[in-house]
């Protein structure tokens, strides 16, 4: 099982973008699930954090540009950024703490990460 982020893209100040990330195969379980990013030369850094009851989680510097959302139904994860500015530009990742069953009905636990995606913001 993996995570498929999509969404990303190329923007002006100012613009919009929804970011969307789901696994690729059947799961059990989906717990806490989250987006990161990294900027070219730094660290990886939170975003935002989601639980499966709602309870959400931002990057202080963040809040009130972007929200977290997941739609359990369809086991998908998704972010709105509003107002986006260049420092905003980085790959974002996804994550999400997945349970499944393998073929053989034996349960995996993981922390699963997805591709990424590439956000670019113009001045």
């Amino acid at each position: 099982v993996q995570l498929q982020a999509s969404g990303g893209g190329s923007v002006q100040t100012g613009g919009s973008l929804k970011l969307s990330c789901a696994p690729s195969g059947r799961v059990s379980r989906i717990d806490n699930m989250g987006w990161y990013r990294q900027a070219p030369g730094k660290q990886r850094e939170l975003v935002a954090t989601v639980t499966s009851g709602g309870r959400t989680n931002y990057a202080e510097s963040l809040k009130g540009r972007f929200t977290i959302s997941r739609d359990n139904s369809k086991n998908t994860l998704y972010l709105q950024m509003n107002s986006l500015k260049p420092e905003d530009t980085a790959v974002y990742f996804c994550n999400a703490d997945i349970l499944y069953y393998t073929a053989r009905d034996e349960p995996v636990a993981l922390k699963a990460w997805g591709q990424g995606t590439q956000v670019t913001v113009s001045s």
